[in-house]
C-alpha cells in the first residue's frame, strides 16, 4: 500500500520532501505527490511514515 498526499491540505513547505527514504515524493505541478510505485509506507525504515510524521497539517499524508 502507499499514502497520497490530499492536495487540499498540503502547504507545499516541503518538509515531507527529503525526509522519504524512498524518493517517492515529487514536486509536479506545482504540488507534492507521492509515486504510489515507490513507497513504501516507510517499511524496513521506520516504525511509521516519516511524511505525515514530519506535515505540519495533519491528515495531509494518508494511506491511498
Amino acid at each position: 500500500m502507499a499514502l497520497q498526499i490530499i492536495q487540499s491540505n498540503c502547504t507545499v513547505c516541503g518538509a515531507c520532501e527529503f525526509e522519504c527514504p524512498n524518493a517517492a515524493i515529487l514536486f509536479e505541478s506545482d504540488t507534492y505527490i507521492i509515486a504510489p510505485e515507490l513507497c513504501t509506507e516507510c517499511k524496513g525504515h521506520y516504525d511509521r511514515p516519516q511524511c505525515a510524521e514530519v506535515c505540519p497539517v495533519p491528515e495531509t499524508c494518508v494511506p491511498a
